[in-house]
């Protein structure tokens, strides 16, 4: 059994569309996710997402508040993930272990083959309502 590890996602917003990446390395490589990663030992919640936002999508943004908590466990990982509010006015680039970028209206997110749960979690969280 592994620990559970602690890491972040952003959920960001713009014009009715949610910003995703596809993972291109680790869990559900070649799925649809927000972008985001694990915390580092020392590292506030709201400097590990902006430290990830950067190295995934080269974007600087603003945290907001909690959207949610989500909890992802397979054979290889326990994840405990906060999901927060982000702002940015960039433009996003695939980077780090991102294999792509894409701002996603509700028609668009609901035909991607996305990570496990996060269709659910933005449902439940009230994000699909934003887009």
């Amino acid at each position: 059994m592994v620990r559970p590890e602690v890491a972040v996602g952003a959920v960001v917003v713009r014009n009715r569309h949610l910003l995703l990446v596809r993972r291109g390395r680790g869990v559900s490589v070649g799925r649809w996710s927000l972008p985001g990663g694990r915390v580092e030992s020392g590292e506030l919640l709201a400097d590990a997402l902006r430290r990830e936002m950067a190295e995934e999508t080269g974007l600087d943004v603003r945290v907001g508040g909690l959207v949610g908590i989500a909890e992802r466990i397979s054979d290889q990982a326990h994840y405990v993930i906060l999901d927060f509010w982000a702002e940015t006015d960039g433009t996003p680039m695939a980077g780090d272990d991102a294999a792509a970028v894409l701002w996603a209206d509700s028609d668009v997110l609901r035909r991607l083959e996305l990570v496990d749960g996060l269709l659910d979690f933005l449902s439940v969280h009230g994000v699909l309502a934003h887009l």
